[in-house]
């Protein structure tokens, strides 16, 4: 094994050279997400949010602290919150000081090296309902009754007024006009920020069942007749500005259950298909049941849409609210090894400082089990990965990868808080904690090992898997 430490920033910057050839995965099946020079990314992060302030004071609660603690824990993603309402308060009038906002915390993003995918948010459609997303004057409903479920909030996109309001969104076409001009100001406006990575075109979109449909039904008719123009329209509104970042689609939330989406092609040379990873008895509060086979369900249905249409995933939500329950140690170490098999990435929910779903508490420390989230992981390889596997018992991360034959020669491990010994066939530079880099010859094949260096009374995270 040759290891060599070197913290010549000059070294690094000169290995980023644009590339000749586009890195690829070895097996075909699932592309993986990749960047500009060709590299091939996995994102780890969170959520970042501002669901409480609106107006003046909108989004005032994401603060540069969120982006400094994600990065000093390992993480390199953040899905960040938008909402129409704010963007757009009235028809054809966007708000500048919003757009600055956001701007304003792409900028400590750019600052801590973390990656954004703006994401335009919604629940329950939006404020005509008591939530955030789309905004009163783009709400039609008909006259069709709305009754609020304060103690489930989700049974709500089923009320009629809301189930309505999203089939008017679909098909009216002023309202899709109004969509997609959203998203060109959104797009010209932060197309060449360096922070951005891509665009979440709707969160969790839902719509209206017809008589006798159960949920599954409706649910791939809604995304198969629906959804899939709509994306198309997006995607070709954020084309007019961005030609270069990620277009992220949503199934609706049903694929949770397993159920595979009805999803169609979208029609753009880089989409991302980015479900959420929910089960509904969990976020009632029940605890992780292994034998249930919920994950491995889950992991089955998610697949399909993926293999199909060959685009990568990155699973944009996912975490329990109740995280201390008896079986949760073991639900992150089943969950962490099933989102390593087939996805890009993921952000969990959400990187706040309390309680709820929040990743951490008031000081910073991670919640119970949620620090069995930071694992060391290949944030960019220059190269066709081989494979690529962490195992929490004894605290040791494997990447085995094929160099590229030409363009960047870097590949970046990004490594959790603590002590890490990191070995390579080839040169190791090490110039930051948290973070190590190896450089290859090209067409080598390379195995990067990581591990964690034992104090006395230390010992691994165990997963628990």
């Amino acid at each position: 094994m040759l290891r060599t430490t070197l913290t010549a920033s000059v070294v690094v910057a000169a290995l980023l050279a644009p590339a000749t050839a586009r890195a690829q995965q070895e097996e075909p099946d699932i592309p993986r997400l990749t960047d500009r020079h060709g590299r091939v990314l996995t994102l780890r992060g969170w959520n970042v949010e501002d669901k409480a302030n609106r107006g003046d004071k909108a989004l005032s609660a994401i603060t540069e602290r969120h982006f400094r603690d994600m990065r000093a824990q390992g993480f390199d993603f953040a899905r960040l919150l938008v909402f129409w309402d704010d963007l757009e308060p009235r028809p054809g009038q966007y708000s500048e000081a919003y757009l600055r906002r956001i701007e304003r915390i792409l900028d400590w993003a750019r600052r801590y090296d973390v990656k954004v995918l703006i994401d335009a948010h919604q629940d329950v459609f939006g404020p005509a309902f008591g939530h955030r997303g789309i905004p009163r004057w783009a709400t039609r409903t008909d006259g069709l009754p709305f009754t609020p479920h304060p103690d489930d909030w989700f049974a709500e996109y089923f009320e009629p007024a809301v189930q309505r309001a999203f089939s008017h969104l679909y098909d009216d076409p002023d309202l899709r006009r109004a969509q997609a001009d959203a998203w060109r100001v959104l797009a010209a406006r932060f197309a060449n920020h360096p922070a951005v990575i891509g665009y979440d075109l709707v969160n969790e979109p839902m719509g209206e069942l017809k008589d006798g449909e159960d949920l599954p039904t409706a649910a791939s008719r809604i995304e198969r007749e629906q959804l899939t123009p709509m994306y198309n329209r997006l995607a070709d509104a954020v084309r007019s500005a961005d030609r270069d970042a990620w277009v992220f689609v949503e199934p609706t939330p049903i694929v949770g259950e397993g159920v595979p989406t009805g999803l169609g092609r979208v029609d753009d040379p880089k989409v991302v298909y980015a479900p959420h990873f929910y089960n509904t008895a969990m976020e009632a509060g029940a605890d992780y049941d292994p034998g249930a086979g919920w994950i491995e369900a889950y992991e089955r249905a998610v697949v399909e849409y993926p293999k199909r249409y060959k685009v990568p995933v990155v699973v944009g939500e996912w975490g329990p609210l109740n995280n201390s329950l008896p079986n949760m140690r073991r639900f992150y170490g089943d969950a962490m090894a099933s989102l390593a098999r087939y996805t890009s990435g993921w952000a969990g929910y959400v990187w706040c400082y309390g309680g709820g779903y929040c990743a951490v508490d008031g000081t910073g420390a991670f919640r119970a089990n949620k620090e069995l989230t930071a694992q060391p992981y290949a944030a960019s390889v220059a190269g066709t990965v081989r494979s690529a596997s962490y195992d929490p018992a004894t605290g040791r991360y494997r990447l085995a990868y094929r160099a590229a034959s030409h363009g960047p020669r870097l590949t970046e491990l990004s490594l959790p808080p603590g002590d890490w010994r990191v070995r390579a066939d080839a040169t190791v530079l090490r110039r930051e904690p948290g973070r190590a880099w190896v450089v290859a010859a090209p067409g080598r094949e390379v195995v990067v090992t990581a591990e964690r260096v034992q104090g006395p009374g230390q010992r691994p995270v165990d997963g628990g898997s």
